[in-house]
């Protein structure tokens, strides 16, 4: 089993293949070089990027593109978002207490801005970005947090990733959500190979031999004013429901709380009370079987302003009983029809 995950970021936990390659042709295009396609992209695309570039720019300097490429990538169209699968399996090794890292070439601006708009940056100990060739510092990685290279291995979606972790001694894990085509890893054989996260955490899980339940929190939320918050969101097949989401090692239930609804709505709570638990146990309604604690409360948002992350797709704040007219998932219908009885809202 391994006690330390290391991370590569574009291809692995975030999806920004498109601006990248809207940036790429930008550069291109002012060398009057002809544009790619996503597929020749994903083929010829390699890391360290300056041998990429050095093939088609031979005499340009690497400062030089970067002064175009970086502008380019921050006007691009397409929108950086997170990989399927991605949010859960840092939550998962959060609550496994095992020890996260992020070892990447982008640009530690934009890396470090999008670890923030994200809501990532809390699941991780340390963070390595800018970095052109990996393999340079994998040593050092290894050595300044005590990481055991039987215990360790690099989760990324390229073939640099891949040589990166056996440079490091330690084992490779290819994604093939990113970068590189499937049988372009293929011919550097990495240990392990999975067409996403979601994979991984199973296969992972299975090889512990654990299936143990998971607990949650979530909160009725309300304004004092007689109206509650429902999101919807397509982990519940799109039904409507209430914000929050696992409690993480080390972390109390109301903290876990007030950190889920923070993330996941914007608001900050008050008059937190405690209402109910709930067993779901491989619900229907949810996206995957899981057997869930739900740690239900009711509570105050100090203002009515709520800011959704990517994990619901709507929000609405109406009356208790308008409320349950939705398509409300089932626990949510419970801890509703429960709190109009017991006043609470």
């Amino acid at each position: 089993m391994f006690r330390n995950l290391i991370f590569d970021w574009s291809g692995t936990l975030v999806d920004d293949l498109g601006p990248v390659i809207e940036a790429t042709n930008a550069v291109l295009g002012k060398y009057e070089i002809a544009a790619l396609d996503r597929e020749s992209f994903r083929r010829a695309f390699r890391l360290p990027y300056r041998e990429f570039y050095a093939e088609l720019l031979p005499d340009v300097s690497l400062e030089e593109l970067e002064a175009h490429f970086r502008p380019a990538f921050d006007a691009a169209v397409t929108p950086v978002t997170v990989l399927p699968h991605a949010r859960e399996k840092l939550e998962w090794c959060s609550a496994l207490g095992i020890r996260a890292f992020v070892l990447t070439s982008m640009d530690t601006l934009a890396f470090e801005r999008q670890m923030d708009d994200f809501g990532f940056r809390h699941h991780f100990e340390a963070t390595y970005s800018g970095v052109l060739d990996k393999r340079e510092i994998i040593h050092q990685i290894l050595e300044t947090h005590g990481l055991n290279p039987a215990e360790t291995a690099f989760v990324g979606d390229m073939t640099h990733d891949v040589e990166t972790a056996r440079h490091g001694g330690i084992s490779s894990i290819a994604v093939l959500t990113g970068y590189n085509h499937a049988e372009i890893l293929a011919a550097v054989r990495p240990d392990l190979t999975v067409p996403d996260l979601g994979v991984l955490r199973g296969l992972l899980d299975r090889r512990r031999g654990v299936s143990r339940p998971v607990a949650t929190v979530g909160a009725l939320i309300h304004d004092g004013n007689g109206h509650v918050l429902m999101v919807r969101t397509h982990k519940w097949g799109d039904r409507w429901g209430i914000p929050g989401g696992k409690i993480e090692r080390g972390e109390s239930s109301t903290d876990a709380l007030r950190r889920e609804i923070r993330e996941e709505t914007g608001l900050e709570l008050r008059d937190i009370e405690f209402a109910l638990v709930q067993d779901c146990i491989h619900s229907p309604e949810f996206k995957r079987p899981e057997h869930f604690l739900l740690l239900n409360y009711v509570a105050r948002a100090t203002s009515a302003a709520v800011t959704l992350n990517d994990e619901a797709e709507e929000f609405v704040w109406l009356a208790p009983a308008d409320a349950l007219a939705l398509n409300l998932n089932q626990p949510t219908r419970f801890l509703l029809t429960e709190a109009l009885e017991k006043g609470l809202v």
